[in-house]
């Protein structure tokens, strides 16, 4: 299996309003989205909305599933302001701030925004990563 990660699919309660989200940030969904999953492309990443119960049924589990699901998004600022101003933008858009922006032991800046999910974002500034302009985040060799 080659090392990489192809799509991330969000399972929500409420396609339009988890799509009408992600939109209020700025971002524009894929002409392939239909009227049961939206597609968003991340650089060479995708970022899939999906019904939960649909997603579940799929995946052959239980979607009564409810509290920290053991993941976290994470989306990398190129500056410590990066990180203020996206917090602020997701908030604007209908996010929950869980933990506001601040140092972290490991060097950096880091705050935590929830989706209208519920699912958690962490926004952080982290001083060993480069982000391109490309919007790609690169560690160090």
């Amino acid at each position: 299996m080659e090392q990489r990660l192809s799509l991330v699919t969000l399972g929500v309660s409420n396609l339009n309003r988890s799509r009408e989200f992600y939109e209020r940030l700025g971002w524009s969904a894929s002409a392939s989205s239909t009227d049961d999953v939206v597609f968003f492309q991340l650089g060479g990443l995708v970022l899939g909305l999906y019904a939960r119960e649909a997603l579940a049924e799929d995946a052959q589990i239980d979607a009564a599933g409810s509290g920290f699901g053991g993941i976290a998004l994470a989306y990398n600022g190129r500056s410590r302001e990066d990180v203020d101003a996206v917090l602020a933008e997701a908030q604007n858009a209908g996010a929950r701030i869980l933990k506001p922006a601040r140092d972290v032991f490991w060097g950096g800046y880091s705050g935590y925004f929830a989706d209208r999910d519920g699912h958690p974002w962490e926004v952080a500034w982290n001083p060993g990563m480069t982000i391109t302009e490309s919007g790609q985040a690169m560690l160090p060799d």
